[in-house]
């Protein structure tokens, strides 16, 4: 049983890769282009929380390969923006 003043338990890079079934250095690149889940920096240490990681890969649940929400989940690649495209 977990109490309300327990603060949530923090994951590395590691174990957070493990809980989505990346690679660390997939998690790394999805950092890297800012298209992964929340991270905190606590004493130079890149840490993850269960929930966080938890709401991030929910961002992908689909019913149908119809659904319109599929493919909200980015990939680990940099991201093209057409605002930042000159004419």
């Amino acid at each position: 049983m977990r109490e309300n003043n327990i603060p949530p338990r923090f994951l590395r890079t590691q174990e957070a890769a493990r809980f989505l079934g990346f690679s660390p250095r997939t998690l790394e690149k999805h950092r890297t282009y800012g298209t992964g889940p929340t991270y905190r920096k606590l004493g130079g240490r890149v840490v993850y929380t269960i929930s966080d990681l938890q709401q991030w890969a929910d961002l992908g649940i689909v019913r149908s390969t119809s659904d319109p929400n599929c493919g909200v989940v980015r990939p680990a690649a940099r991201q093209h923006h057409p605002a930042n495209d000159k004419a």
